[in-house]
């Protein structure tokens, strides 16, 4: 767990968030982060920092929530005040629920292939009422032209196949029945839940995803301490793979997954996305209005500030805010590219 590196305003002012990066993840990663915040890199297993998160690690302890000035979790805050947070509208569809989990990642060794399951499968076997539908917009590639993500298997997969992949950790097979996609700095990717997948090595990503950590892992051989007991979440092989999208993924089903980074307002992910979060990638020169809504922002590029009615916030590259809906309007000014990310409209 990490505080929030602010000592400014009530519940209802933009509040900036320092790193929040549990350590001993499984797989490698974390210099991305760093060098994106202008921070230290915690340890070599520091590959994921959980912004404005209520949601812990599967293991749960209470890792990866993010603690407010006062003491208490975002999540705590959020269920006693969900109206100042949320807004009425949100908590009337989703109730005391952010709905949305924001994570910086960065890859320091190939992520192992895996899937999350949906929230019939998560319901069903999970004792969760929501999965783990994703998406990404890549913010830095170590080396250009190297990023790439594994998405989809490209022929029809049997049941049996995969049983014989987990029981071998045949990761070559694995990833020979697999989509490769180059990915390149500005490129968004939404990936469904179901549809397996691996990311590449030196990829930095900002990921949007269903407030869960729910991960089925069908490669865990060679990374950080993990077993087939961890891989599975509790399950039996059988159940575990149920929720797989084995069927073949063709290439105008990937082009409509994934969108090239632009300039200017938009709407980064298809709309499929619009059930589960959305993202707007906007640039800032003078001044943007922002609506009030419960909302995470990524400053990705520049510097300038984030204004409010109390207030004024200086940010810059690698800052991340976590403005309330109470906050009200906010006006971004300056000369930066702003993700701002929020939950799934009601």
């Amino acid at each position: 767990m990490t505080t929030i590196d602010t000592s400014r305003g009530s519940a209802y002012a933009p509040l900036i968030l320092a790193p929040n990066q549990p350590d001993h993840r499984p797989y490698r990663g974390g210099a991305g982060i760093a060098r994106f915040r202008g921070t230290a890199q915690p340890s070599p297993y520091s590959p994921e920092d959980f912004v404005a998160s209520t949601t812990e690690i599967f293991a749960g302890g209470g890792i990866g929530l993010t603690i407010l000035p006062d003491g208490r979790s975002l999540r705590d805050a959020v269920i006693a005040d969900p109206i100042g947070f949320l807004g009425e509208d949100h908590v009337r569809r989703y109730g005391a629920r952010t709905m949305l989990l924001v994570k910086l990642l960065d890859t320091a060794e190939r992520l192992f292939v895996h899937y999350h399951p949906d929230d019939a499968f998560a319901a069903l076997h999970l004792g969760s009422p929501l999965g783990k539908t994703e998406a990404w917009v890549v913010i830095d590639v170590a080396e250009p032209g190297s990023g790439y993500a594994a998405l989809g298997f490209n022929r029809n997969v049997s049941n049996t196949e995969v049983r014989h992949w987990f029981h071998g950790q045949d990761a070559p097979d694995m990833l020979g029945a697999m989509n490769h996609v180059q990915l390149s700095a500005g490129d968004t990717l939404l990936v469904p839940a179901g549809l397996p997948h691996a990311i590449g090595p030196g990829l930095t990503l900002v990921e949007l995803q269903q407030p869960t950590d729910l991960s089925v892992l069908l490669e865990y051989s060679g990374y950080n301490g993990l077993t087939s007991d961890d891989a599975l979440l509790g399950l039996d092989l059988s159940t575990a793979v149920e929720g797989l999208n084995r069927s073949a993924v063709d290439h105008d089903a990937l082009s409509q997954l994934m969108t090239a980074g632009a300039d200017g307002n938009e709407s980064l992910f298809p709309r499929e996305a619009d059930t589960f979060f959305s993202a707007e990638r906007i640039q800032v020169a003078g001044r943007k209005e922002l609506d009030a809504c419960f909302s995470i922002l990524v400053v990705l590029d520049g510097c300038g500030a984030i204004e409010y009615a109390g207030g004024r916030l200086p940010v810059s590259r690698g800052t991340t805010v976590l403005s309330a809906h109470g906050v009200g309007e906010l006006t971004a000014h300056g000369d930066f590219t702003l993700l701002r990310c929020r939950p799934p409209r009601p």
